[in-house]
């Protein structure tokens, strides 16, 4: 049995076909996110990135988001005409809203296909399934999962939190103030950020991914683990044994 996992995300597409236990049967592929971005735009994009992969038998898509049984309730970056943080589209954004994205890529691809919140995808590759694990991604903005002894919780758009000054959790960890704090002051606030969710979500441990935690310069306590940004693609192998409570 082999997955196609595809890793959507506000600025890269990434892609590549794994077996059964998680091994690349081919180097990953990379397409930079296009914008504007309408759902069948973006069903063309995974198409033609599955064309540039070995055979495989199904389909597991990360998204930026709100995923409820596959459908989008509401995706951050797709609906904005310039990339992410850019001015809005309101067709695009209602096109987004709502889109069952399941059933459109399963049509496309004629195979089984799973979609689910990016950061669910990432956490499926790494937790140990043994009391609450809670995933955190630092990437364009925040993701977040929640797995209770193995189980998948309903997701939970952590990222639309306000934080300070007119900040969400999306805006005040994301991408671009990595840029603009640079990496020591960045972690700081990764730091502070992991500190005050600690007794909010009582986690018996955390699992920190996505492209930006590379940029880490120090260390966020015992119960945290830094996990490679791969996770994302070789987690679409365990979503499918995956129990969700949904």
């Amino acid at each position: 049995m082999r997955t196609l996992g595809i890793d959507c995300g506000g600025s890269g597409i990434k892609g590549a076909v794994v077996d059964e236990h998680g091994d690349l049967v081919a180097e990953r592929v990379r397409i930079k996110t296009p914008y504007p971005l309408p759902p069948q735009r973006f069903v063309n994009i995974l198409l033609g990135l599955a064309d540039q992969m070995p055979a495989f038998d199904r389909v597991t898509v990360g998204l930026p988001g709100m995923i409820r049984h596959g459908v989008v309730i509401v995706t951050p970056h797709y609906p904005n005409l310039h990339g992410p943080y850019t001015a809005k589209d309101a067709q695009l954004d209602a096109a987004w809203r709502g889109w069952d994205a399941t059933a459109a890529l399963s049509r496309e691809f004629g195979k089984p296909v799973r979609v689910l919140n990016d950061a669910e995808v990432q956490g499926a590759a790494v937790i140990a399934r043994r009391g609450l694990e809670v995933m955190f991604t630092l990437g364009t903005g925040l993701g977040c999962a929640v797995y209770d002894e193995g189980r998948l919780a309903p997701h939970l758009e952590l990222s639309h939190a306000p934080v300070r000054k007119g900040h969400t959790y999306d805006t005040w960890m994301g991408k671009s103030q990595l840029k603009r704090l640079g990496p020591e002051k960045w972690t700081r606030r990764i730091q502070a950020t992991v500190d005050g969710m600690r007794p909010v979500f009582g986690w018996d441990h955390l699992f920190v991914g996505g492209g930006n935690a590379k940029h880490l310069t120090g260390p966020l306590g015992p119960d945290v683990t830094i996990v490679p940004n791969m996770a994302g693609i070789l987690g679409g192998v365990r979503v499918w044994d995956l129990d969700m409570a949904r």
